[in-house]
């Protein structure tokens, strides 16, 4: 009988943040800046079954806007700066967080999706 290695438990959320493979914490997820590698370099784990698809997008978009737009309500309503202070300072930083935060956030979905054994819906027809 052919038996997988043992690998310890490795926490999802720790292993997506640093980029690394969710089954054994050492081979890297991803080849680019956002492109997942084919399989672990380490354990030979296949990356096929993570498709975080455009949820880390999503995630992101949606913090980050809260935090943009909150950070600059409010310094509208305290100091009403002109436009040009607003630009100088929204638009850098809303292009740095989700620039910051994407990759993570990908590495933590795909990480997830490891942990819970998710897959694509289908109908069992069993």
């Amino acid at each position: 009988m052919d038996r997988e290695p043992y690998h310890p438990r490795i926490s999802p959320m720790s292993a997506g943040l640093r980029g690394r493979c969710p089954r054994c914490g050492l081979g890297k997820l991803f080849k680019g800046y956002l492109l997942p590698r084919q399989a672990c370099d380490s354990c030979g784990l296949d990356y096929s079954f993570a498709d975080a698809g455009d949820g880390p997008a999503i995630f992101i978009i949606l913090i980050v806007g809260f935090i943009v737009v909150g950070l600059a309500l409010a310094v509208e309503v305290t100091y009403r700066p002109s436009y040009w202070v607003h630009a100088a300072l929204w638009l850098p930083l809303g292009i740095a967080l989700p620039l910051l935060l994407l990759r993570p956030a990908k590495g933590i979905l795909m990480c997830q999706q490891y942990a819970h054994d998710a897959h694509q819906g289908f109908i069992d027809r069993s």
